[in-house]
């Protein structure tokens, strides 16, 4: 799923900057901000699907311990 934020998220950003580029050299700047502004949220997208990443990684770490945890209780519990 992040995958896909990030693809999204750089695809937003070449759009951007080709709008951006665009109303530039033309002079248009509705064309320019909205290229900007485009590119803008494809960083925030990708930075989020980076994020969703990291959280996955803690959470998956967080559910290895704990089941770590979970099996050294048991095997003290049998060695009794």
């Amino acid at each position: 799923m992040s995958f896909e934020d990030k693809a999204k998220g750089f695809a937003d950003q070449a759009k951007g900057k080709t709008k951006e580029v665009t109303g530039s050299v033309t002079g248009n700047e509705k064309l320019e901000a909205k290229g900007k502004t485009e590119g803008f949220l494809g960083k925030a997208k990708e930075a989020f699907g980076d994020t969703k990443d990291k959280v996955a990684e803690a959470g998956d770490e967080i559910a290895k311990k704990f089941n770590d945890t979970v099996d050294s209780v048991r095997d003290k519990k049998d060695d009794k």
